[in-house]
């Protein structure tokens, strides 16, 4: 008997048949005795939204970074052949990874009747415990920690299973110098270990891909800027500056550099030749623009200022610059700025002629929901409507701007707004907008 291979997926929804797909894998391999020898995890890609993010708690920004199933196929076939596969509630997870392997048109042999079931056997050996995972580790007094991070539930699984082997009469260890006087013991659930040791696989082909687990994304220590190279041999013209400058201002519509943004900062800047040193003066270029705006009525509130220092932050701009764009601002206070106190310096357009005009919604612009929000989408609908604006079904080149449940969302619309330079914000940025337009 060559041991277990306990299994637990994160998912975009409830069945494959509804077009829900993987989005994290944890595997925890245990010897025949229960005793964990190799854990393994990793998010995956499904290429598409990922569905209820409030119970999986997975961040769309992680995800950008991690594999495809194609690309962890085969390392997770090589995990599971030979050994029996355990799950709680096994004939969700069986089924997941089976269609993840038809997809690719590869037929595997993961069956939920071949798969040994925590749940189930929990029903046997523990009666009056609870059927969910949550409640058979408390039943069993066994520590659930991270509730619905793979690992974390495949290692509780783990735990669960060699608790249920105790239960179903397996000798408890005499001591290391102890003489075993006992027969071998074989689980109750032996058939299955015997069918699965046997079972053949496909061959798979590894295509070579690296694991991404939890956090990448915010753990990553190289602020954009820093990605861009350190100089390049030619100067940019005065229309690249102005179209980074554009991307930069849709990109810092709601205040958020999300991945996807800064990935396509980084690639616009070395497609125009704009190194770090120009980029640090256009970011400054940028700041000094706002700091005009925010000073057009004469008054900078707490809220402009925290403003500012927010962009200085994600521009990896020093808390300096902030001051020294205030001071010129007051300085040279710019004719024809415009004087109305409005709200929020981040809606109000710039005045310096090489930053282009600032984002702004207006009656007739078309935009479009996309994710699970806060608020329900139809109620979005209905105050979107109320100040003028269209909501929108699908994402076509008339649309202005997509709202989603996270700006590195990988839903159909998202992807198709990035592919047309349309902004993506969050519900927060557009909230103010509504406010603003109210």
């Amino acid at each position: 008997m060559s041991g277990y291979a306990v299994v637990d997926l994160e998912t975009t929804g409830l069945r494959p048949s509804w077009h829900d797909r993987i989005v994290e894998i944890g595997i925890v391999l245990l010897d025949p005795d229960g005793e964990q020898e190799v854990t393994w995890e990793t998010l995956v890609n499904p290429q598409r939204d990922l569905g209820p993010q409030e119970v999986h708690g997975i961040a769309a920004a992680d995800v950008l970074a991690a594999p495809t199933f194609a690309d962890v196929a085969g390392p997770v076939a090589d995990l599971l052949r030979g050994r029996t596969l355990v799950a709680h509630n096994a004939t969700f997870d069986t089924a997941f990874l089976r269609a993840s392997y038809e997809t690719l048109g590869l037929r595997v042999p993961i069956r939920s009747s071949t798969s040994l079931c925590t749940m189930r056997w929990a029903g046997r050996l523990m009666p009056r415990a609870p059927r969910t995972l949550a409640g058979c580790c408390t039943h069993a007094g066994i520590r659930l920690h991270e509730h619905h991070a793979a690992l974390a539930d495949a290692s509780a699984t783990a735990a669960l299973l060699r608790h249920l082997m105790d239960l179903s009469g397996r000798p408890q260890p005499q001591g290391r110098s102890a003489v075993a006087t006992h027969p071998v013991w074989s689980p109750p659930w032996g058939d299955l270990c015997d069918a699965a040791e046997s079972t053949p696989w496909p061959a798979i082909t590894h295509r070579g891909c690296s694991c991404v687990v939890r956090g990448n994304a915010t753990a990553r220590p190289v602020p954009f800027l820093s990605r861009l190279v350190d100089s390049l041999p030619a100067e940019c013209t005065d229309d690249a500056q102005t179209a980074y400058l554009a991307l930069l201002d849709r990109a810092l519509i709601d205040r958020l550099l999300s991945v996807r943004e800064q990935h396509a900062l980084v690639t616009c800047a070395r497609e125009l030749g704009i190194d770090q040193p120009t980029a640090a003066t256009l970011h400054r270029r940028y700041l000094n623009a706002l700091a005009r705006a925010a000073w057009a009525d004469h008054v900078i509130t707490d809220a402009e200022r925290a403003d500012l220092d927010a962009v200085a932050h994600i521009l990896d701009l020093d808390p300096g610059d902030v001051d020294t764009a205030l001071s010129d601002a007051r300085t040279t206070d710019s004719p024809g700025a415009p004087t109305s106190a409005e709200p929020d310096a981040a809606l109000r357009p710039t005045q310096d002629p090489a930053v282009p005009e600032r984002f702004r919604l207006g009656p007739g612009d078309m935009v479009v929901f996309t994710g699970e929000m806060t608020l329900p989408r139809d109620a979005w609908i209905t105050r979107a409507r109320a100040v003028g604006l269209v909501p929108h079904t699908g994402v076509t080149k008339r649309v202005r701007l997509v709202v989603a449940a996270d700006p590195d969302s990988l839903s159909g619309k998202a992807r198709k707004a990035a592919d047309y330079g349309i902004p993506i914000i969050t519900e927060d940025a557009f909230a103010r907008m509504i406010r603003h337009l109210e």
